[in-house]
């Protein structure tokens, strides 16, 4: 299980970093995009670094937990 959870915390905070990416670009170009996207972009960053972190206490649970626990 921690096997498994080691590899889904980078690919949530990559995630994250790619929206985080994507919100900016869009609200440093500005137009019709960023005026229709920027503010759910930057929801979905906020959502999947929830996730993130989320992922990241579960993993620190179930490693807290250790082999005789």
């Amino acid at each position: 299980m921690s096997g498994f959870l080691y590899f889904l915390i980078p690919v949530a905070l990559g995630a994250t970093l790619i929206i985080l990416g994507f919100g900016i670009y869009s609200l440093a170009k500005g137009g019709a995009f960023a005026k229709e996207n920027g503010n759910k972009l930057m929801r979905l960053r906020i959502a999947a670094q929830a996730v993130a972190i989320g992922i990241m206490a579960v993993f620190l649970i179930v490693i807290g937990k250790g082999p005789g626990g």
